[in-house]
């Protein structure tokens, strides 16, 4: 990082930090949608590959790095992250993961009413609607983690070697 960009990034303000009263609530409401997730039958893979899809949408480094390492712990594999971008165009996701995903994207950008009605039919076709309300919630809920770090700023930052 460069002083420029350094003194840019020094300059923002991390809003978790700086009202943790509101990020405590968002952090609690996220439970709340990981449980309602959970109960709905949306395996931990899936969560997190919603979280990364909608991640890579708006452009969230630290949120793509966080739901990255989950999606290995959870045990998901490096090929199929590598082509999550793509994954209309390939035969690695399943026609629940495909659905989910459409939703996902739907979700992220909300502003394209056909894209919007297409997914939410593949959707109905693959997904309960349990299933449907908790990945429009995790999106939702990712989204807003989103934003919370994008104008942040929030660094990553290397990790150890494990």
């Amino acid at each position: 990082m460069d002083d420029v960009e350094h003194e840019r990034t020094r300059q923002r303000v991390f809003i978790d930090k700086q009202s943790p009263q509101a990020y405590r609530a968002f952090r609690e409401s996220a439970g709340v949608v990981r449980a309602v997730a959970a109960d709905a039958g949306l395996e931990r893979i899936l969560v997190e590959l919603v979280n990364l899809r909608v991640s890579q949408i708006n452009g969230c480094a630290y949120c793509l790095s966080t739901h990255t390492r989950a999606a290995l712990q959870a045990g998901e594999d490096v090929r199929r992250l590598g082509v999550l971008p793509a994954w209309r165009d390939t035969e690695l996701f399943t026609p629940r993961e495909r659905a989910a995903l459409a939703l996902a994207e739907a979700t992220a950008s909300p502003a394209d009413a056909a894209v919007q009605e297409d997914a939410y039919a593949s959707a109905r076709e693959a997904l309960t609607d349990d299933e449907i309300s908790a990945v429009i919630w995790v999106a939702i809920t990712i989204n807003a983690f989103n934003r919370v770090s994008i104008l942040s700023k929030h660094p990553v930052r290397p990790h150890p070697a494990a």
